[in-house]
């Protein structure tokens, strides 16, 4: 069969079924080029999902003639010269244009700012129109029609109108994160208009748009930097979280991306601290020399690869981790308001068994009496904290007077505890309202955070095994577990070389018990095969170190005196990540005395 060369339309054609997958697809290229253009203000109107009509409007620097013929000719672009190891722009290949022209009918129009008159471009299919002068305002508008009208059968494999219209949308509040100082507008006959107005340098201001107001309140700032690579942004405090990761925006030198790195770094940032099933809410920008990193490695330019990709994770995983360990305890407002929605008229709560509201333990006619039952020597606990003895007889139990007035509530974040009710929940009163906390989910998660400082402190106890275990693996792994041996000992898995594709297993950690070498040895190797790092092990310890705090905290159903439900609030005031037990629950909730009285029609 002979070889012979492609025409240009049918070069296109297969082009755009890298680029142009879907409506969504040709948004975001005709955006970022608006962008690159300077726009200040970009307006997008689709229809019918955007397959029959979309049309991007800017007021960005214009074309003239020449410029719009050679726009809708394949690899023509003015963002790059001779190198693709400075790009500083978001479109840079030359392929958009002319593969949304050779699938669909094509029309720009466009204008110089220090021209008197505008010209404009339509394309059909792959063929030119036509080009002549036409009035238009500064800027240009590209509008786009019938897509894939000259490849049907991509039209099938194109979802129903309202979800192709949704992932416009959601490519539009990407781009407007990106870029708080311009002024997005949406709109079209298939769905209501969106608007977001510029916020100048206010970038939390814009994600408060797009994130919803609660984000604000709720939101830690990031500033990070290591080797000249810098990291900025928000990441919403752990209770504040959602069911999917559709919250998670990420950004790599102004360019939105979708990169499984950087989300399996926010992922990992928050173990430990969010419900298995929910997600963090976090928005990160990335910034770092573009010959560090590789746009180019997809058509769609959503996917990034960077050069030291074990730095940049480190980074986010560290940066996040920081901010969380020192503003990350606190709850999420949208905790006190899913409280105070309960207690409104109408609310229907799940069934609970009846159960007496106060104990006989207090009553307006009687005064407190100290209940007896309480062990002379409670039982020493974790961190100096006491475990007392269980009891179950009463459902409330005040904090007298006198102990309380010595710790003022003004003094301290979590305030001064006041009550235990039903023996599970610690009552404490602050300066301006009341907290929450859960008393077996907030000392879990000291007694963890304890016990994994520990495991980074020192060399972790070890067991020798009597007879080593010899695992087979490539060589190449078993070179990059070599690398690593030294961090691996410290957690007390002792490795060594056995031959040119094996290693021997000396010693395994203790915490861990009995263990499947072998299957720890190979997950390692992929682990550090794909990100060069060898957290895997240390994970494993952590959980098991979270297993074992969750069965030796304080249990629900224990009645505590006033100095240790103290003593456990001021604890959790000093200890990272308090807000959250190991599982992702809350610890507390707080509830602002001006909400109360809101209950209360006071105010």
């Amino acid at each position: 069969m002979a070889i012979r060369q492609l025409s240009e339309t049918l070069i296109n054609q297969i082009a755009a079924g890298e680029v142009i997958e879907r409506p969504a697809s040709a948004a975001k290229e005709l955006i970022e080029n608006a962008l690159d253009a300077g726009a200040t203000r970009i307006e997008i109107a689709t229809a019918g999902g955007g397959k029959a009509l979309l049309r991007v409007s800017d007021n960005g620097s214009g074309m003239d003639a020449a410029d719009l013929e050679l726009a809708v000719r394949r690899h023509c672009t003015s963002k790059i010269s001779d190198t693709l190891d400075d790009i500083r722009t978001l479109g840079f290949r030359g392929e958009a244009l002319p593969s949304i022209g050779s699938v669909a009918r094509l029309s720009i129009s466009s204008r110089r700012r220090d021209s008197a008159a505008g010209n404009e471009i339509s394309v059909a299919g792959g063929k030119i129109v036509h080009l002549r002068p036409a009035a238009a305002n500064p800027g240009t508008i590209v509008e786009v029609r019938d897509l894939f009208f000259a490849t049907p059968a991509r039209l099938k494999f194109l979802k129903t109108e309202k979800a192709e219209a949704a992932a416009i949308t959601e490519i539009v509040k990407r781009m407007a994160i990106a870029f708080p100082g311009v002024r997005f507008v949406l709109s079209g006959p298939d769905r209501s208009t969106l608007e977001f107005p510029a916020t100048g340098e206010d970038h939390l201001a814009r994600m408060a748009q797009i994130l919803g107001k609660d984000f604000r309140d709720n939101a830690i700032a990031i500033d990070a930097e290591r080797e000249d690579v810098q990291l900025t942004g928000f990441a919403g405090v752990p209770t504040f979280n959602r069911g999917n990761s559709a919250h998670q925006y990420a950004f790599v030198n102004g360019r939105p991306v979708q990169d499984k790195l950087i989300l399996s770094a926010i992922r990992g940032a928050y173990a430990e601290t969010i419900p298995a099933g929910r997600y963090p809410v976090a928005v990160l920008s990335i910034m770092l020399d573009p010959a560090l990193v590789d746009v180019n490695v997809h058509p769609a330019k959503s996917d990034v690869r960077f050069r030291d990709p074990g730095l940049v994770r480190g980074l986010i995983v560290g940066a996040v981790r920081e901010a969380l360990a020192r503003d990350g305890s606190r709850a999420a407002t949208t905790d006190a308001s899913d409280m105070l929605r309960a207690f409104r008229p109408g609310f229907q709560a799940t069934p609970q068994r009846p159960q007496a509201p106060w104990s006989a333990t207090t009553s307006p006619s009687r005064p407190y009496q100290p209940t007896a039952g309480f062990s002379e020597r409670p039982q020493a606990s974790f961190d100096g904290l006491v475990h007392p003895t269980a009891r179950s007889e009463p459902v409330f139990e005040p904090v007298p007077q006198a102990q309380a007035a010595a710790a003022e509530p003004a003094r301290y974040p979590l305030g001064a505890a006041r009550a235990q009710i039903h023996e599970n929940y610690i009552v404490a009163q602050t300066d301006d309202g009341i907290v929450i906390v859960d008393q077996h989910a907030a000392h879990e998660r000291l007694v963890f955070e304890a016990m994994r400082k520990a495991l980074h402190s020192k060399r972790l106890a070890s067991q020798v095994l009597l007879i080593p275990e010899i695992i087979d693996i490539p060589e190449e792994d078993c070179d990059r577990l070599m690398v690593h041996a030294a961090e691996l000992s410290e957690l007390g898995l002792a490795i060594e070389r056995f031959g040119p594709g094996a290693v021997a297993v000396r010693e395994t950690p203790a915490m861990l018990g009995e263990v499947d070498a072998p299957g720890l040895i190979r997950q390692l190797a992929d682990e550090i095969a794909e990100w060069d790092t060898a957290s895997g092990l240390s994970a494993k310890l952590e959980y098991v170190a979270a297993t074992m705090a969750c069965h030796g905290s304080v249990r629900s159903g224990r009645r505590m005196r006033p100095e240790e439900m103290n003593a456990l609030l001021r604890q959790m005031e000093i200890t990272p990540g308090s807000g959250q037990c190991n599982h992702g629950r809350p610890t507390y909730i707080e509830l602002k005395l001006a909400d109360i009285e809101r209950l209360f029609g006071r105010s």
